[in-house]
């Protein structure tokens, strides 16, 4: 078996070419949109729709909803709702990739839920907390909607905060907020978070970064690159937004213990992120979370994206864990 090639221009890898200026410019070839689909019809399970949160910031949010869903005027059940925040290292990316709206397709339909992906501003333009900024926003923007999907098809007492890679690490950093006024999202009411191969780092490399230093989908010297042009200036990769283990964690894991949230954190053995996932999810434990690990022998990061055959398996778990909230 022959070794796998280093990455030794991060760069160059990732398409992307730093200005004079400090913003970036990136190629998106690699990364095909596809539309949203409003219209029903027997061969889509899933509608969706756009929507414009903030004019101003260019946010918006993609809605997803199973067809099924929207054939009663009044549904008889209101369907539980996923918000969902896509990965890209905080500066690649957008709602809209076909990668992603097939995802969010998928998951609506085999869980049968809402699904609303908020899209949030790109680093280095706008480093963080930007992105965290627009996902309390679009958090707003669902609880005052009066958007028939959401007003009337949506349980807005049943909500999970979700992402992949860099969403995981913004949903957490938004639940981090949320916990702290969750009286203030009323009526909407988080049960809990759904952290999908989260990106999370530290100074220090951890014995899976080590391991898999010559990973060929996020590398440690990839993931170093997405911190440098997301952080705060000045802030290295041991600030709270990238490794929430500093200091023994936020005082915000006890308020969301005390809340009841649940937490499920989702990895892959053959992701260099994966013993930082853990380090997180011990913390949460310890800080009293109740949290549900499902870490899988030979995944990469973010295996679920990529591999579209992967996504029953984990739709299922998180069905399962969405359904445990409805004996409490």
């Amino acid at each position: 078996m022959s070794e796998p090639t280093t990455i030794s221009d991060p760069y160059a890898y990732l398409n992307i070419v730093k200005n004079p200026d400090g913003s970036i410019t990136r190629d998106l070839t690699k990364f095909p949109c596809t539309p949203a689909t409003p219209d029903p019809s027997p061969q889509t399970a899933v509608v969706s729709k756009d929507i414009s949160i903030n004019k101003s910031k260019s946010t918006w949010m993609r809605l997803y909803a199973p067809s099924s869903t929207l054939n009663d005027a009044v549904p008889s059940q209101k369907l539980p709702l996923v918000v969902y925040f896509h990965g890209g290292g905080f500066v690649l990316c957008s709602v809209d990739l076909q990668v992603f709206h097939g995802f969010c397709s998928d998951m609506a339909r085999d869980i049968n839920a809402i699904v609303a992906s908020p899209s949030y501003r790109l680093a280095p333009e706008h480093r963080l907390p930007a992105a965290y900024d627009d996902g309390a926003e679009a958090l707003e923007w669902i609880r005052n909607s009066e958007d028939e999907w959401i007003k009337s098809r949506a349980d807005l007492s049943n909500v999970f905060l979700m992402g992949t890679s860099a969403g995981g690490n913004l949903a957490y950093n938004v639940g981090m907020r949320s916990s702290a006024a969750a009286s203030d999202l009323s009526p909407l009411q988080i049960r809990g978070m759904i952290l999908h191969h989260p990106f999370f780092g530290g100074e220090e490399r951890s014995g899976s970064e080590i391991r898999l230093a010559n990973d060929q989908v996020c590398p440690p010297i990839v993931s170093d690159v997405f911190w440098d042009l997301s952080l705060p200036v000045g802030a290295d990769r041991d600030h709270e937004y990238s490794n929430p283990t500093v200091g023994d964690g936020s005082g915000g894991l006890e308020k969301i213990g005390g809340l009841r949230w649940k937490v499920m954190v989702v990895g892959g053995e053959e992701d260099p992120m994966v013993d930082r996932q853990r380090d997180v999810a011990k913390l949460m434990k310890r800080k009293g979370v109740e949290v549900v690990e499902v870490f899988n022998d030979g995944d990469v990061h973010g295996a679920e994206i990529g591999d579209p055959s992967k996504r029953k398996p984990l739709f299922a778990s998180i069905g399962k864990f969405i359904s445990s909230f409805a004996a409490l």
